[in-house]
């Protein structure tokens, strides 16, 4: 076999490469050999694991993604229209948006890709949205470039093209998302042996191995009956006083430093799964590293703008390709409502409101219904500082202002 052959077999086993057929979402080797595959229900089972998926997850689901209609430069909210009812009231029939977002989005999080069957109504437009679990997906390149989804349902299997799917995508080649637990397995792998080592150690009350040290030798009935009456003594919770007799000793077996290290590795192996993820290891419980009101506030900060808000636009992004029709990217822009996020507390607020109404930024009324209060007669006028008057004013006030100067002068 040339070295060519050799090279390009290398190419087509690397992730990032590029293929025909079947797409896959795993490395090819595993950097740490003998460790087992921890599958998504697995992974789920670690506190750390299920506490970065559940923190993006519910985060991102529970923004309210809002569809404006772009008319003349303007960008106005459209309520009246079916991609408002699909995206913001109900992807389908059985869930609420917030349920459907968190079962795409703890898909797209474990296993690298998110998938939604779109279904369409007679002119081609999105009518509902159900998430299709990405273990049952199948993703495949045909020669011309064009790409399939063959969905398994237990045994019959659904062809569907590209433009039927919506097809959320972490970081991969572009044509499908790598799978995050797929790589992360040694770190699952070594949280899993953690909490197994540490379930085994509590089981047994706590208690070290021990020695029973007699002056004789005994044959094999009196072994296992001494063994059955003492075996508490290095194991179980029993809290029993025993007496030994003929010269028996007890010596205990000291914790072992990998018994004494456990609580540091499991909690390095909590910073570790916080790292796959990008959640703050404080975010999901992990005091070791700093506690709420210690500059919280920039923690939080950073992960909402590097972890949420690339999330939101990756979204934002695949809702305007697969789902919105040629006519609909034209008149409409779906978003997320962000901002509610960045709020600072209300003593901030205040000052950015006053300021921006003062400099004939932001309207009163506007500043309002940030705040969810409703709008007042006379708030939708402009003003600036010159006594807060309506801003097409100020020309005339200022001469006015002259005119009563040079009245005063001349006086």
């Amino acid at each position: 076999m040339s070295i060519y052959t050799n090279f390009i077999g290398w190419v087509r086993s690397w992730s990032l490469g590029e293929k025909e057929g079947r797409q896959h979402v795993g490395p090819s080797s595993q950097l740490i050999e003998g460790t087992a595959i921890v599958g998504s229900d697995g992974a789920l089972q670690l506190s750390a694991v299920w506490g970065c998926v559940e923190r993006i997850a519910k985060t991102i689901a529970t923004l309210p993604l809002i569809v404006y209609a772009n008319t003349d430069g303007q960008r106005t909210v459209a309520r009246n229209v079916l991609l408002w009812q699909l995206l913001h009231e109900s992807p389908n029939s059985r869930m609420t948006p917030v349920e459907f977002w968190t079962a795409l989005l703890l898909n797209l999080l474990l296993r690298g890709n998110g998938y939604a069957r779109i279904e369409r109504n007679g002119a081609g437009e999105a009518v509902a949205l159900w998430p299709m679990p990405a273990d049952q997906v199948e993703m495949q390149v045909l020669e011309d470039g064009s790409t399939v989804y063959l969905y398994r349902i237990d045994d019959d299997i659904l062809v569907l093209s590209a433009e039927n799917v919506l097809h959320l995508k972490e970081m991969g080649n572009g044509v499908i998302g790598l799978a995050r637990l797929d790589y992360m397995r040694a770190t699952a792998n070594e949280a899993a042996n953690a909490q197994n080592a540490a379930n085994k150690l509590f089981a047994n009350g706590g208690k070290p191995t021990g020695i029973l040290m007699i002056d004789r030798v005994l044959n094999k009935e009196q072994r296992e009956a001494i063994q059955k009456n003492f075996a508490e003594m290095a194991t179980g919770t029993s809290s029993r006083l025993y007496v030994l007799e003929s010269s028996m000793k007890y010596e205990q077996i000291n914790l072992t430093p990998e018994d004494m290290q456990l609580l540091t590795t499991r909690q390095f192996t909590v910073e570790e799964i916080c790292r796959w993820f990008g959640v703050p290891p404080v975010m999901v419980g992990h005091s070791n590293v700093t506690t709420w009101g210690s500059g919280i506030e920039q923690i939080v900060e950073g992960f909402y703008k590097f972890t949420i808000r690339p999330g939101l636009v990756n979204i934002e992004q695949a809702i305007r390709k697969r789902g919105m029709t040629p006519a609909q990217r034209a008149r409409y822009t779906v978003e997320f409502n962000f901002e509610g996020l960045l709020r600072a507390n209300i003593k901030d607020r205040m000052e950015v409101y006053a300021k921006a109404v003062q400099n004939g930024i932001f309207t009163s009324n506007f500043c309002r219904q940030l705040e969810n209060e409703p709008p007042l007669p006379g708030g939708d006028t402009l003003t600036a500082q010159v006594n807060l008057a309506p801003i097409e004013m100020l020309g005339k006030m200022e001469g006015t202002q002259n005119a009563g100067t040079q009245d005063t002068v001349s006086q």
